[in-house]
């Protein structure tokens, strides 16, 4: 009678042991079939860890209809680029009208018309900085023909390479040419051109060595192999010898020694100060004789689009001459003598960048 007791006992334990499912396991196994040899596999309800915009949390499926537009885009990844560009328009115009007025006056529009591009490359040990300048301005005064106020063209490109990551000192080759994009005239005199295009234009090439700041807003150019060309493709102007060309002649070479440096620096907030200056002077004809040209501005912000500008250019150059002197049959008798060129503006207006 024992022996049977514990016989049922022990096969009851068994089956028990065998019907529990162990709580560990994410699978269950269930026949849906008298046939024992297939069974189905069903997968328990688990959390999903990463949901789909409108699906159901235990449910993997996201209907199409379930889901909701994009509504905005989001930011795509960019690589890391080592250019730096910049594209600057900029427009400020300056305007006097009188109506009835006692005191007096003129009515008068002047506009100046600006534009900027760079391109500047730096990675590791190669920096290549590149920038044009455009500047055009025009006046219209009540009573007088138009006149022009501003004229450049200004063209710059420097190759920099150095030999650890560590130093700021480079080896560079620059270049830089200037020149102008319509007729300059002695007002009142408007039959007699005192310049035109390429007439002069300014070429200097070197080499020599350059500091160049971390953040790039300071550029020191040393170089004492720079070479100068100057050219007067104009007849008329080249006949008369002007700005340092033989009589006759279209082009006057000089080799000397230049300094360049440019300065970027936000003074006081939303006050930022341009330096540039140009000091050159020549081996062989007047060494110690330095041409300057020397330009400062300060751009107040007003907001992203309506800006401030206050600036001044000075110029001094032996081979620019005034006071010239000629006779009626066109002798020259006196060559004048070279003056310091000053220009001060102030304007606002809008600058656009893109």
């Amino acid at each position: 009678m024992r022996l049977i007791c514990f016989l049922v006992l022990f096969v009851t334990v068994c089956l028990s042991a065998h019907a529990q499912g162990d709580p560990f396991k994410v699978f269950e196994l269930k026949s849906d079939s008298t046939d024992y040899t297939f069974k189905v596999v069903r997968i328990k309800d688990v959390k999903l860890k990463y949901v789909p915009r409108s699906a159901k949390l235990r449910d993997p499926r996201a209907v199409l209809n379930r889901i909701k537009p994009l509504r905005r885009w989001y930011k795509r990844f960019e690589p890391t680029s080592f250019w730096k560009k910049i594209n600057e328009f900029g427009l400020n115009i300056n305007e006097v009208a009188f109506v009835n007025w006692n005191a007096g006056g003129d009515n008068s529009v002047s506009a100046l018309a600006s534009m900027r591009f760079g391109r500047n490359y730096k990675f590791r040990y190669l920096n290549w900085n590149n920038e044009a300048v455009f500047r055009y301005g025009l006046n219209a005064q009540e009573g007088r023909k138009l006149r022009k106020t501003d004229d450049q063209i200004r063209l710059t490109s420097t190759i920099s390479f150095r030999k650890d990551t560590l130093t700021n000192w480079y080896y560079s080759v620059k270049t830089n040419f200037n020149t102008q994009f319509s007729n300059g005239f002695k007002y009142p005199d408007r039959e007699n051109p005192i310049s035109r295009f390429m007439a002069p234009g300014y070429l200097f090439l070197g080499m020599g060595t350059s500091y160049i700041s971390t953040q790039d807003n300071f550029n020191l150019y040393i170089s004492p192999a720079t070479m100068k060309s100057t050219f007067v493709l104009d007849e008329t102007l080249s006949n008369q010898g002007a700005f340092g060309v033989e009589e006759g002649e279209n082009l006057f070479l000089e080799l000397g020694f230049l300094i360049t440096n440019t300065w970027e620096k936000e003074i006081v907030r939303n006050v930022k100060m341009n330096h540039r200056i140009n000091l050159y002077t020549d081996y062989v004809r007047s060494f110690g004789n330095i041409d300057v040209d020397w330009e400062m501005n300060f751009n107040l912000k007003v907001n992203d689009y309506i800006k401030a500008n206050i600036g001044t250019h000075l110029i001094y150059d032996d081979d620019i001459k005034f006071d010239e002197v000629v006779a009626d049959d066109g002798t020259v008798i006196d060559p004048g003598i070279p003056r310091i060129q000053f220009k001060q503006l102030l304007g606002v207006g809008i600058l656009y960048s893109f």
